[in-house]
């Protein structure tokens, strides 16, 4: 049986949301409402469109250029139980996993328990941007970001030298 998603939508090829070619997974429902966010329909909880990983891995199936899969918002962090279950999967057929979060990444180590699913996430992840959008640091020649104060983490490296360690772009 395979787990639906509430999605605000999808792309399916972006060379903007990460590394190489992604499909990009949108996440309905965000509890941080940055300012001037750049995808404010994904806020409410309500509305969105379930959709199941299954359709989702059909996809990604179809197209042999995506070089990886990016979870964006909205929170991901919110449904964070499914979209690590997608990770996994996506992570099996050898996708590059990034995941987009208004938290921080020590906010997010600090949040995580046994019933949100935060650390199964973080775990599928290989590059994670976290940090609200700050309109005050908006900066438009940034990589991956919207603004200064995100930092795009290389989790892998993070994870194996057990400190933060930024992607260089």
């Amino acid at each position: 049986m395979s787990t639906s998603i509430n999605i605000a939508g999808i792309i399916n090829e972006s060379i903007v949301d990460g590394p190489g070619i992604r499909l990009v997974v949108f996440a309905q429902g965000c509890p941080h409402r940055c300012e001037g966010c750049h995808n404010p329909q994904t806020h409410p909880f309500e509305g969105g469109k379930p959709v199941s990983q299954d359709d989702i891995m059909d996809m990604v199936a179809k197209n042999s250029l995506l070089d990886g899969v990016t979870f964006s918002g909205g929170e991901p962090f919110s449904q964070a139980k499914a979209f690590a279950l997608l990770g996994q999967r996506l992570k099996d057929l050898g996708m590059n996993i990034m995941t987009y979060t208004g938290y921080t990444y020590e906010e997010l180590l600090e949040g995580s328990n046994e019933t949100n699913g935060w650390q199964s996430l973080l775990d599928v992840t290989d590059i994670l941007v976290d940090g609200k959008f700050d309109i005050k640091s908006k900066n438009l020649l940034l990589a991956f970001r919207g603004s200064e104060n995100q930092r795009i983490i290389d989790m892998n490296k993070t994870r194996e030298q057990h400190k933060i360690v930024l992607l260089p772009l």
